[in-house]
C-alpha cells in the first residue's frame, strides 16, 4: 500500500501529530490477527490512513461521519479522483493568477455562496468543500446553527490546494483495503461488527470550560447527554466483543473537580496522551494540553 497516502483536509482535531502515541496504545492482537476495523467519527481520516498503511492484518475497514459533505469527498476521492483533481486544479490556477487579496477574497466569498446555496453537481461541491479547506482561516471546518460554511477568508500567499498526488494517493489506499464509507449516527457502525472488529471513537470533545466549545463539524452540537449515550454505546461494543478505545478532552486536567469521563468510564481503563492545539484563533490559547484515551482492555 503506498505510503504517500494522508489525510487530504485540515479537520478540527485531526489526529496527524498524535499518531506516534496513539499507535503506542492499539492492542497487540491486532498486529498478528485479522480484524475488522470501524472508525464512527472519522473526520480527517489520519487514524484510518494510518491503520490502513501499517496493519495489513485490516480484512474490512468502515467509517462513518455525521457530516454527509465529508462523507461524499471521501466517496468521491475514492470512485472518481480524476474529475475531482481536473475540477480542483482549474479552482487553484484560477486563484492563483490573481496576485491581490482583495481580488482572491472576492473569489473565496463567492465560492462560499455557491458551497452554501448547493450551486453544482457533486464534483463542484466537494471541490469547493477542499478549496474552502485550504484558502479559509486557519484551515478551519466550521458551520452554523443552518449548516452553512461561515469561516471566513484566510489570506494566504500561495496555498496548495489541489495536492494531485496526495489525493491519489488516498484513493489507491481507499480502493485497495476496500473500504466501506457510510453516511448517518455514530450508531448504525455497530451493525458493521464481524468476527474480531477494534473501534476507535473520535467524536466531537466535550468542551474543556464555557469558552472553548467547538463541536459544530455538521449542524447541531454534541453535549453531555450526548456524550453519555456515547458511553452506552461502548458498553455495548464491549458486550459484543470489540475492542476499542476513544479519544477525548481531559476536563480534569483543566478542573479537577471535573470527573465527567472518570464517572462515565469507570469501568474502563483511562490513559492520558500530549496534544499540541494550534487551531485556535488567540495564539495564548495554543499549546500542549493532556487528552483522553479511553479502552477497554488492557
Amino acid at each position: 500500500m503506498s505510503t504517500e497516502a494522508k489525510p487530504f483536509l485540515k479537520w478540527a482535531g485531526g489526529k496527524g501529530q498524535l499518531l506516534g502515541q496513539l499507535s503506542e496504545h492499539l492492542p497487540k492482537r491486532i498486529k498478528a490477527e485479522p480484524f475488522t476495523y470501524i472508525e464512527p467519527f472519522v473526520g480527517g481520516g489520519a487514524m484510518l490512513f494510518y491503520m490502513l498503511q501499517h496493519f495489513d492484518t485490516i480484512r474490512k475497514a468502515v467509517i462513518n461521519d455525521v457530516n454527509e459533505d465529508l462523507v461524499l469527498t471521501y466517496r468521491i476521492i475514492k470512485d472518481d479522483v480524476e474529475s475531482l483533481i481536473t475540477n480542483l486544479d482549474r479552482l487553484e490556477k484560477n486563484y492563483l493568477a490573481i496576485t491581490d487579496q482583495d481580488g482572491r477574497g472576492q473569489i473565496f466569498y463567492e465560492v462560499r455562496e455557491r458551497y452554501n446555496q448547493h450551486v453544482g453537481d457533486t464534483i463542484d461541491r466537494v471541490s469547493q468543500l477542499l478549496f474552502l479547506n485550504k484558502t479559509c482561516f486557519n484551515g478551519l471546518y466550521r458551520v452554523n446553527r443552518k449548516g452553512q460554511f461561515n469561516v471566513p477568508f484566510g489570506k494566504y500567499s500561495n496555498p496548495t490546494i489541489c495536492n494531485a498526488k496526495i489525493l491519489r494517493a488516498d484513493s489507491r489506499l481507499l480502493q485497495s483495503a476496500q473500504v466501506e464509507i457510510c453516511h448517518g449516527d455514530y450508531t448504525q457502525t455497530i451493525e458493521h461488527i464481524d468476527g474480531f472488529t477494534f473501534v476507535y471513537l473520535d467524536p466531537p470533545y466535550r468542551p474543556l470550560d464555557a469558552t472553548s466549545s467547538f463541536t459544530a463539524y455538521a449542524k447541531g452540537d454534541f453535549n453531555d447527554d450526548d456524550q453519555r449515550a456515547l458511553g452506552a454505546f461502548c458498553h455495548q461494543l464491549t458486550d459484543r466483543g470489540c475492542l476499542w478505545m476513544e479519544s477525548n478532552a481531559d476536563c480534569s486536567a483543566k478542573n479537577p473537580e471535573d470527573s465527567f469521563f472518570e464517572e462515565l468510564y469507570a469501568d474502563y481503563r483511562i490513559e492520558r496522551v500530549y496534544a499540541s492545539r494550534s487551531i485556535n484563533a488567540n495564539p495564548e490559547k495554543r499549546g500542549k494540553l493532556t487528552e483522553l484515551l479511553i479502552k477497554n482492555y488492557e
